[in-house]
């Protein structure tokens, strides 16, 4: 877990503010923040429209697109997805763990303007979910809010497969690919997005779209939670002002010259950062991982491939033979069988835009750019040389 000690900022706190002093209770939380001011569905629009708000998870939609697609009335819930289930990331559960009542803010804001009867909130880490029900005792929200546990598979933290599980179903995402704002929990409109969604909510609504937008790129103000790792001297969440320079974060990290992993593990290598913006939809889930020197690339890349593997839901081919090829391709590959490389190409291109889920999809973009930053590395394998380095494992560890 991320501790305060691992919290930074660079620019303005807003997010993280008040946590240099530890976990905010009610009272901290009112005294940082103020009051939630009463805000109507049509105030909510607008005010996202204004800062052009994204959702942070990996997908990035319009906040405002998806509250213009809910009906008028008839809104089920509002479902808070909290089942960060990539190892690499830590933001989301930050949030939970130290600011639970910003989050509560923005998910009980919203469900009052949408006049929504429920705010259901799916965790899998107990960490959270007692910080959360903590939370709820010094509340009164005249409403009803749940915290719900769920698995934590990397696949049962997508969207439907979070509805899937507050039904009672299984921690997969199912083959139809409809809209929770069409037909979202027990079939019924519903808004749903990640935690730190729901705390930009609660930011955005006290400041207004002017003094939100005080900072950050003008298409897309405001600050955003980024999670870095690998090999860094300072580990941790950062909150930065959108757009700023990769190159910032990490000096600011310590971190040691080489590739960097943007996205995480269904993002994609960079084979340069000089010049690199951290912005939506680009910086998709807020990881950054780098890679340093001194372990093998190739052996790092088909390590998280493996693991990849084995968090598929078992539902579609591409899932089950197309990953499991690939895992085998790049394994062959670090023994310096061309076969492999063959094979990759080969696989790269079938598996791609045709899973029940987003999963193969993100895997394949992470093997795909991996081959194309890594081509020295992957040649001195293939010429049977090797690379010389040990795989040290520095992308994080695999739940």
């Amino acid at each position: 877990m991320i501790t305060v000690d691992e919290t930074r900022v660079i620019g303005e706190a807003r997010v993280l503010a008040g946590l240099d002093q530890g976990r905010l209770n009610i009272q901290r939380h009112l005294m940082t923040h103020g009051p939630l001011p009463e805000l109507s569905r049509d105030d909510y629009v607008q005010l996202c429209e204004a800062v052009g708000l994204r959702g942070r998870g990996g997908a990035a939609f319009p906040v405002a697109l998806k509250l213009r697609d809910l009906p008028a009335r008839g809104v089920e819930a509002v479902v808070v997805n909290g089942s960060e289930s990539e190892p690499a990331s830590r933001k989301d559960r930050l949030l939970l763990t130290q600011s639970p009542h910003l989050v509560l803010d923005g998910a009980v804001g919203l469900a009052r303007a949408l006049r929504a009867p429920h705010v259901l909130i799916a965790v899998h880490d107990a960490a959270a979910a007692m910080s959360l029900r903590e939370a709820l005792v010094e509340r009164h929200d005249r409403l009803a809010v749940e915290v719900r546990e769920t698995p934590g598979r990397f696949v049962a933290g997508e969207a439907r497969a979070v509805l899937s599980v507050l039904e009672g179903g299984t921690a997969v995402p199912p083959g139809r690919r409809v809209l929770p704002t069409r037909q979202g929990y027990h079939r019924r409109p519903t808004f749903l997005s990640n935690v730190e969604t729901f705390a930009q909510l609660a930011v955005l609504a006290r400041l207004g779209s002017r003094r939100f937008s005080s900072t950050g790129l003008t298409s897309e103000p405001g600050t955003q939670l980024l999670t870095i790792g690998g090999t860094v001297q300072r580990p941790g969440v950062i909150e930065t002002p959108t757009g700023v320079p990769l190159d910032t974060v990490l000096q600011y990290a310590g971190a040691e010259p080489g590739p960097v992993l943007l996205g995480g593990y269904h993002g994609r290598w960079l084979p340069t950062t000089e010049g690199v913006t951290l912005q939506r939809p680009e910086v998709s889930a807020g990881i950054i991982l780098a890679l340093g020197s001194d372990t093998c690339p190739l052996g790092e890349v088909t390590r998280i491939a493996e693991w990849l593997r084995g968090q598929s839901a078992g539902q579609c081919g591409p899932c089950i033979f197309g990953l499991a090829s690939l895992v085998d391709d790049f394994a062959r590959m670090t023994v310096g069988d061309p076969e492999g490389w063959y094979g990759a190409q080969r696989h790269l291109g079938l598996v791609p835009g045709r899973g029940a889920c987003a999963h193969p999809d993100g895997v394949a973009r992470f093997l795909t750019s991996a081959l194309k930053v890594f081509d020295h590395d992957v040649r001195r394998h293939l010429n049977g040389h090797g690379c010389g380095r040990p795989v040290l494992g520095v992308l994080g560890g695999t739940r």
